[in-house]
């Protein structure tokens, strides 16, 4: 099974490094979400960022929204797998204590943050302990200055402020996210923020949603700025446990060819030429059975030998099916022909043959 080649996009934007995980300057994409437990609940929180890990989270996002919550963030950090961002959003001094916790990271936001001199705060001890920053600016917390502007132009004005200052200081270590619940603002938010800045770019959509209408929206709005090099870190905020978060996310940078984890499983939609061939199901229980391989390749789920391994062709393995069997095949090659009731075994022993897993 050969590795799909991954796509090259245009690198716009300059490199910092997240604990050991870099971020823009042509790196992959870094995939992360955010823990919601409560931060004082030490178990409950380091389980979750395991968890998240392990579905292939680079980054995890913990809230510091008090002084028992800094506590448990102190004992989190030193037990987790992965960098860690300290959510930060009304006291600046929970970013201060977070960056001599061990963050690797502090995620401020301008708005609700107070005054510049506060922003310059954070910035010293950055500075003093070698901890990144993303200033996340989004649609319900740009500074008032800025709110007689159209949306997106506020957005990149509040960030452009805090980035100017960051700038005067000599502190480049920064990401910066430009947030919205509306596609097009947060694309054309990000758009004209690359015309002013080389920061490394976070990404997402703010208040997606649930599960489908959520992921249709982050790719809705990933897919105008990924591929031309606009963002180098992506959350997929759902209204779901965190961890769907992250298989959304490499479904997406899969599906544009800039990062893969797992296999690739596509299917036709079923239509009468299957004569009663259970495209759906089947799919389904391909995509379920393909879960424990990490390896990147493509299984095709074809409802009909008319023309399935010829519009599957490029499809490392693939099944098409028949009025009483189906034909399993590779590259659009026939490998054998089997009953129906044998399909799905068939298909996983071709897998199994290859000695990459």
């Amino acid at each position: 099974m050969a590795e799909a080649a991954l796509r090259e996009r245009p690198v716009t934007s300059r490199q910092i490094k997240v604990g050991d995980v870099p971020i823009g300057g042509g790196a992959q994409v870094a995939v992360q979400s955010m823990t919601n437990t409560m931060t004082y609940d030490v178990e409950a929180t380091v389980q979750q960022v395991y968890d998240l890990n392990a579905a292939g989270a680079d980054l995890v996002r913990i809230s510091v929204n008090g002084s028992k919550a800094l506590k448990g963030f102190r004992e989190v950090v030193w037990r987790s797998p992965v960098p860690l961002i300290a959510d930060i959003h009304f006291d600046y001094r929970m970013a201060l204590g977070a960056a001599d916790a061990g963050a690797a990271c502090v995620r401020i936001n301008p708005g609700n943050v107070g005054s510049d001199d506060r922003y310059r705060r954070v910035i010293e001890k950055c500075q003093e302990t070698g901890t990144a920053m993303r200033i996340g600016v989004n649609s319900g917390s740009v500074e008032k200055r800025f709110w007689d502007l159209p949306k997106a132009e506020a957005l990149v004005a509040s960030a452009l402020h805090k980035v100017e200052i960051a700038e005067e200081m000599d502190f480049f270590d920064f990401k910066v996210s430009l947030k919205a619940s509306h596609v097009p603002e947060m694309v054309e938010a990000n758009k004209k923020f690359r015309e002013y800045s080389d920061a490394p770019l976070h990404l997402g959509v703010t208040e997606a949603g649930t599960k489908l209408p959520g992921a249709i929206k982050s790719a809705a709005a990933l897919g105008q700025l990924l591929p031309y090099g606009i963002g180098d870190t992506i959350r997929i905020s759902l209204a779901e446990d965190p961890v769907e978060e992250i298989p959304v996310a490499y479904h997406i940078l899969s599906a544009l060819d800039l990062r893969h984890r797992g296999p690739n499983v596509i299917a036709c939609p079923s239509c009468a030429r299957t004569l009663g061939f259970d495209v759906i199901g089947m799919a389904a229980k391909v995509e379920e059975g393909l879960k424990p391989f990490e390896d990147h390749f493509t299984v095709a789920v074809m409802g009909c030998v008319v023309n399935g391994p010829g519009e599957a062709r490029d499809a490392d393995y693939g099944v098409a099916g028949g009025k009483d069997d189906g034909v399993i095949f590779s590259k659009g090659q026939p490998l054998r022909k089997v009953g129906r009731d044998e399909i799905y075994d068939a298909l996983f022993e071709e897998i199994a043959k290859d000695d990459r897993k």
